[in-house]
């Protein structure tokens, strides 16, 4: 028979009708593939079990002002007036587990499988003793046919007391320290945790890694998951988890900084209503618990015995504006924003060292050295900037790469310097270990080889901070591979303590240039870092308002920060992160600047990014956003009297400088508000959160509250939407605070007052 004109069409047609089916079919099969293998927090921990405590054991024992109260349903740590501490009711405050911690890595991010093949969940405590400044239980603990010896010893604390346990015998690896709480008692804390102040019902990992991209903004995270091995990370990763935590029942904990096993891996459990448990992978755990009379004084009890350097005044005059793409152009920048009126303190200049194009994005050339060819003119541009009372900060990090490809003959090549002397974190065979950073790779520096420290805080002394340069983003810190082989201790221990090394270096650094009025700042986090930096940020958030990586996110980390011991923080105005994710393309709403700025002039540095795609997003020096940042500016300059005694407040105390309503106003509605913050005692603040919004929601605590730019004033105790034009933020002082004539008027004077 013979076709008819059609007939190839129909063939065709039934064809294709069959091959898109088996397109998709592959297709969906080979995502689901990829979803499979995308990696996960493997998370394990012992329940504790039953308790036993024998009646020779039973009774109080006091050491120093405390006493240690033990009776048939466990332990209460008693101060004067208060308990700092207390096991859970019948059950086990002690537990232990063998087994190991196996770790899936990719370009800084780390994913835990934890393997426990032996549980010791209950615990009895045989025999305590006093003699000397402790009192020490003993006893055992067992499960599933196994026994173990512990040892835990109580002991005062400038605000409260020491726990420090030790399993003694029985090859453990590691140790459970189970605190109670009443029931559900909100738990805040564990370091730089961006999603939501209480932490209650969490299993949570501590460790310091990538904190993502997207972290489940989509379709964005999807993306970055599938493309990118689980790069979108996800609500519990984070630049700084620390093992630290306050309750609401006012109590406190923290692992000692200055013992090394305190900064290994932990988990922990707080999906039982009436106990903490913190499950660590070492033999020792040693705490250090407080109690306090209300929030503030428990998280400043907590912060008790750490010194803190203080913040340069300069940083309190205008903002530290994120500036790039050469002479020209920062000369350019500056001379628009200051036409505009803006108040500028600093410019930060991250690309002072060269600029490399990546897939990513614009990153820089980890050289540490100026670059000639984009900054030709380098010290004339720095003096011309101190000449206007402005001065520079540039960009370091711990990383080195090969200066070769560069191609630039007059630098120094550290990364060859720092191979040849034996400096470099090393791989298992004993090479550098190199790391793929996306694009290029690099070595760190070794910072556990007290030599390596010190020739690199050298480095950054003559070639970063030299020139008039006063200060740099010090940033990283997250990256040392768990496999990695170190000149000192093991990377399971280091890994999480690297921030504290860094900032240990970078302090060093400081102190060889001679600048008392140098101002680094940070975003990976250990514990005791607080003592060696004034001030950290929030990392790389989305160009967005969400939650989950914007705006609110950074709102939301440095309210934990805060009461895990980062009493100043600040974020990146506008974020970072940038994607064009093909479906959408993530750049900056025309508002978000404003936004992000006019919550920035109520922090403790208002500092701008122009993002990893600068060409691509709006930049507060575009002609069309100028006004609206340089007036911010000019608030953040106006409220500099008030807010240097904030800082000072912070630096001496520990408590933070931007507080959750819970640490001023307890028990209130506006305790229970994630999205407003005090600066300070006296200055609520409600910052817009969402894009094109015109009014926000506030909850204001009791009491008569006035807006600090209308004038206007309401009534307390309850939650109402506010007028919130841009450049109009909704903040407000109470009406009988003494510091509220003095915030009115710098406003008034600086032309900012608005009857919006």
């Amino acid at each position: 028979m013979t076709d008819t004109p059609d007939r190839p069409r129909r063939r065709l047609r039934r064809a294709v009708l069959l091959t898109v089916p088996t397109v998709l079919v592959v297709a969906v099969a080979a995502v689901a593939v990829l979803w499979a293998r995308l990696p996960e927090d493997q998370l394990d921990v012992v329940r504790p079990g039953r308790l036993e405590v024998q009646k020779a054991a039973q009774g109080s024992y006091p050491v120093g002002v405390l006493t240690v109260v033990v009776d048939a349903r466990g332990v209460r740590v008693d101060a004067p007036g208060r308990a700092v501490w207390q096991s859970a009711p019948g059950r086990a405050f002690v537990t232990g587990a063998r087994g190991s911690v196996s770790w899936e890595d990719h370009r800084g991010y780390f994913w835990p499988d934890v393997a426990i093949d032996g549980r010791v969940g209950n615990q009895s405590v045989q025999s305590v003793e006093t003699g000397g400044s402790a009192v020490r239980l003993r006893g055992r603990l067992s499960g599933n046919g196994r026994e173990a010896a512990y040892e835990m010893t109580v002991s005062e604390r400038a605000g409260g007391a020491v726990l420090d346990v030790r399993v003694t015998d029985g090859g453990v690896d590691a140790v459970g320290l189970v605190s109670g709480r009443s029931g559900g008692a909100a738990v805040h804390g564990f370091g730089e945790q961006f999603s939501g102040f209480d932490l209650d019902g969490r299993l949570l990992p501590v460790v310091v890694r990538e904190q993502g991209v997207g972290r489940g903004v989509q379709p964005l995270s999807a993306l970055a998951n599938l493309t990118n091995h689980g790069a979108a990370g996800t609500d519990q990763t984070t630049y700084a988890a620390t093992s630290t935590f306050v309750t609401d029942d006012l109590r406190g904990l923290r692992l000692d900084p200055s013992t090394p096993e305190s900064h290994a891996f932990a988990v922990a459990d707080l999906r039982t209503r009436d106990e903490i448990g913190l499950n660590v992978w070492s033999n020792r755990v040693r705490a250090q618990v407080s109690a306090g009379a209300d929030p503030l004084d428990l998280v400043g009890q907590q912060a008790a015995g750490e010194m803190r350097p203080p913040l340069a005044s300069w940083v309190n005059g205008g903002a530290v504006v994120g500036l790039q793409g050469g002479t020209a152009a920062v000369r350019r920048e500056v001379d628009a924003l200051r036409r505009s009126g803006a108040k500028i303190s600093a410019v930060w200049l991250q690309d002072w060292t060269g600029q490399r194009r990546t897939s990513f994005g614009d990153r820089l050339w980890w050289t540490w050295q100026p670059d000639r060819k984009r900054y030709p003119d380098w010290d004339r541009l720095v003096s011309d900037l101190a000449a206007q009372g402005i001065r520079t900060t540039t960009y370091v990090n711990p990383w080195l790469v090969d200066a070769k490809p560069k191609g630039d003959n007059g630098i120094r090549n550290l990364w060859e310097e720092a191979r040849q002397r034996g400096y470099l974190v090393k791989n298992a065979g004993g090479q550098p270990y190199q790391l793929d950073q996306g694009g290029f790779d690099a070595a760190l520096v070794d910072l556990t080889n007290p030599a390596a420290r010190a020739w690199y805080a050298d480095v950054i002394a003559t070639q970063v901070l030299t020139r008039g340069v006063d200060g740099f983003m010090a940033d990283f810190g997250e990256g040392l591979p768990y496999d990695a082989r170190l000149a000192a201790g093991d990377a399971a221990t280091e890994h999480n303590r690297w921030p504290l090394l860094w900032a240990q270096t970078v302090q060093d650094a400081c102190r060889r240039a001679g600048k008392p009025q140098c101002v680094t700042w940070f975003r990976s986090g250990s514990l005791g870092m607080s003592g060696h930096t004034p001030m950290f940020w929030t990392g790389d958030q989305l160009v967005d308002y969400s939650a989950q990586d914007g705006l609110a996110s950074a709102l939301h980390g440095t309210l934990a920060a805060g009461v895990s011991g980062w009493p100043l923080v600040h974020s990146d105005i506008g974020g970072y992160t940038s994607v064009n994710a093909k479906v959408r393309d993530y750049t900056r709403p025309s508002d978000l600047n404003a936004r992000w700025a006019e919550y920035a002039a109520f922090g403790t540095m208002m500092r701008t990014h122009e993002t990893n795609r600068p060409a691509d997003n709006k930049q507060v020096y575009d002609q069309d956003q100028r006004a609206a940042f340089a007036r911010m500016t000019r608030l953040y300059a106006a409220l500099a009297p008030y807010r240097a005694g904030v800082v000072q407040e912070a630096t001496i105390t520990g408590v933070p400088a931007i507080r959750h309503s819970w640490l001023v106003y307890p028990g209130t509605l506006a305790a229970r508000s994630d999205d407003q913050f005090f600066l300070g005692g006296s200055l609520l603040v409600a910052p817009v959160l969402k894009g094109g919004a015109t009014s926000v929601r506030v909850v204001l605590p009791p009491g008569r509250w006035v807006h600090l730019l209308t004038g206007k004033t309401y009534d307390g105790d309850r939650a109402l939407m506010v007028p919130a034009p841009v450049g109009t933020p909704a903040a407000f002082v109470q009406a009988d605070d003494p510091a509220l004539p003095g915030l009115r008027s710098a406003v008034q004077r600086a032309g900012l007052t608005s009857t919006g």
